[in-house]
């Protein structure tokens, strides 16, 4: 959530920052619906005054002169029907708050969709094959790994089965990748509750504006995780850490489940957009002077996956027109698929700034003597798994049909190729 103070401090720059987003923001009712906010209040508190004086008046007075008793009566009356008017200006005024995007950083390039991302870099050469390499799913089905048709009896379309050595490349992909940003990059594992509430994924942003796209049980209004940085932002709600424990880096496989309503039609073949995936989730809580260094930390270890398993990846810098709600500066990493012959974004590592730790109360302390002040949090898939299941698989196929096992995941895995 945006700050208020600088909506009423700076209109003009609030203004500036949503025509890059390229969407409409509607300033007027929030500076109107703020204004009677705080006029009510400012009567509430003038009417409580003048009850309390009255109040202690009259208990050291042997007099209690009737009008001003139903003076007082009045002022009770009064004060509750403001307390109620107060409520609703502020929840309508919470409700529109809630559904603005985060301010993008002066760091983040304009432009207005994905096309106008900025390329970064690409590290790893392409692969060449004397064949013609194969897509992930005729690889996956050829060698009896990814069962599709048994995925849409089981549920629908969109889901699949990895059989054998599929599900147990797929395991050891997740726990290689758990080990390295643990052991390597210094991030703390977190097991983490698959369903969380409604508070949750406020504070976090993906309500409301993310919800048509979330599975929700509705009898006890709890939502399946779209992604672990909903339960990680939802940890420390409410609390106040301690400056000197800054930063707090966690790590933590989930699976994430998302109706994928917004992609209709989009990549219905395979494995990469489908409506249960597992994932990798990095997540630091830092003090607001370091977030954008810890930010190029974080796509760093992003990277490191991604070179660790000699899969060529490249990275864009998203532009305002393509950037998450709650990011205010984003860069992607797209893995290769040679089969496919395209780029798969296996991570989005976002700067959120105090957006989340403002809806969230998330703050810290600097020093004992200082006041709490909100943090700033950031993200990053540390990998999002079917689609590097699909690079592997694409990237590492062979001219038979199988497919080798990159060197870091051997151990793990326990075999070192997949064969027909």
């Amino acid at each position: 959530m945006i700050d208020i103070e600088l909506v009423r401090e700076n209109p003009e720059f609030i203004t500036q920052s949503f025509k890059r987003r390229g969407k409409d923001f509607p300033l007027n009712e929030i500076i109107d619906l703020d204004q009677k906010r705080r006029a009510a209040i400012i009567e509430i508190d003038s009417l409580r005054a003048r009850r309390n004086s009255v109040s202690k008046s009259l208990g050291t007075s042997k007099e209690k002169p009737p009008t001003l008793i139903s003076e007082m009566r009045e002022v009770g009356t009064k004060i509750k029907n403001l307390e109620r008017e107060e409520k609703a200006i502020s929840d309508k005024l919470n409700q529109i708050m809630l559904d603005v995007p985060n301010i993008p950083s002066e760091s983040t390039p304009d432009g207005d969709d994905e096309n106008n991302n900025i390329f970064v870099r690409t590290v790893g050469a392409l692969p060449k094959f004397n064949f013609d390499p194969k897509p992930h799913w005729e690889i996956g089905e050829n060698l009896g790994i990814i069962d599709f048709q048994r995925g849409v009896k089981l549920a629908q379309a969109r889901f699949y089965l990895l059989r054998g050595k599929g599900a147990r490349l797929q395991r050891a992909l997740i726990s290689w990748m758990l080990d390295l940003h643990t052991e390597k990059h210094g991030y703390s594992e977190l097991y983490l509750p698959y369903m969380v509430n409604r508070e949750t994924v406020t504070a976090s942003s993906h309500l409301p504006h993310f919800e048509e796209n979330m599975y929700h049980d509705e009898e006890d209004d709890l939502f399946l995780v779209p992604t672990a940085e909903a339960p990680v932002t939802g940890m420390f709600r409410d609390e106040i850490l301690e400056g000197e424990n800054l930063p707090l880096k966690f790590v933590s496989h989930t699976p994430c489940w998302r109706r994928e309503k917004f992609s209709a039609g989009r990549d219905t073949r395979g494995i990469k957009r489908v409506h249960q995936f597992d994932k990798v989730e990095m997540y630091k809580f830092v003090e607001p002077d370091r977030s954008f260094e810890e930010l190029e930390l974080l796509l760093n270890d992003a990277e490191n996956v991604c070179v660790a398993l000699g899969i060529p990846h490249r990275v864009l810098e998203l532009c305002t027109g393509d950037l998450g709600f709650a990011a205010a500066k984003s860069y992607d990493v797209e893995m290769w698929g040679a089969g496919t012959q395209e780029w798969l974004e296996v991570s989005s590592c976002s700067n959120c700034t105090d957006f989340q730790s403002r809806r969230a109360a998330i703050r810290y302390r600097a020093s004992n003597e200082s006041k709490p002040k909100l943090l700033h949090t950031l993200n990053g898939s540390g990998l999002a798994v079917p689609r590097v299941m699909i690079a592997i698989l694409e990237n590492y196929q062979k001219e038979d049909g199988s497919v080798e096992v990159p060197d870091v995941l051997k151990s793990y895995a326990g075999f070192d190729r997949i064969t027909i």
